[in-house]
């Protein structure tokens, strides 16, 4: 089913919206809502036979619509409970170092290009205020930043929503 862009309104022309039937939204539905359901429980839930499902399943990801599979785990029992979010405005000609630092980086979980006066932002973990600040004078190399460490997170990662079928 074609989803409309939140730019326009207007119908999205991505070829893969033709996989987004009636069916396969609510196979997406019940991935969303536990990941780890095997073929079989999903096809009951569905009210299909497992091969029909692993088969639509498959095909959603070769498509790349699903585009994979996550654990969660909490960064606090690893022993990094200080979250930061970073905006990275680059010097000149710095724009590719700063995005080979974010790869290179592991503290790095996140790493966004964007529009505007900053080029990147970062969602980072660290064990503590200190060990941030060393992270973040790995970027300081390549341009200035601005820090928000995070106090809480009211709407924490979740699924995209689904269009209606």
């Amino acid at each position: 089913m074609p989803r409309k862009s939140r730019q326009s309104g207007e119908r999205s022309l991505d070829p893969r919206n033709r996989l987004l039937d009636a069916v396969n939204l609510r196979l997406l539905a019940e991935l969303h809502r536990d990941p780890r359901l095997s073929m079989s429980a999903l096809a009951r839930r569905v009210g299909m036979s497992a091969p029909s499902v692993t088969e639509r399943v498959q095909r959603l990801e070769r498509s790349g619509i699903i585009a994979g599979y996550r654990m969660e785990v909490d960064p606090a029992a690893l022993g990094l409970p200080v979250a930061a979010i970073v905006r990275i405005r680059p010097g000149p000609g710095q724009l590719p170092k700063v995005a080979e630092a974010a790869a290179a980086t592991p503290q790095v979980v996140e790493c966004h290009r964007v529009t505007g006066e900053d080029c990147f932002v970062l969602k980072l973990h660290a064990p503590s205020i200190g060990a941030l600040e060393e992270v973040l004078d790995r970027f300081l190399l390549f341009g200035q930043t601005t820090t928000s460490i995070v106090v809480s997170t009211p709407v924490p990662l979740r699924p995209l929503p689904l269009p209606e079928a």
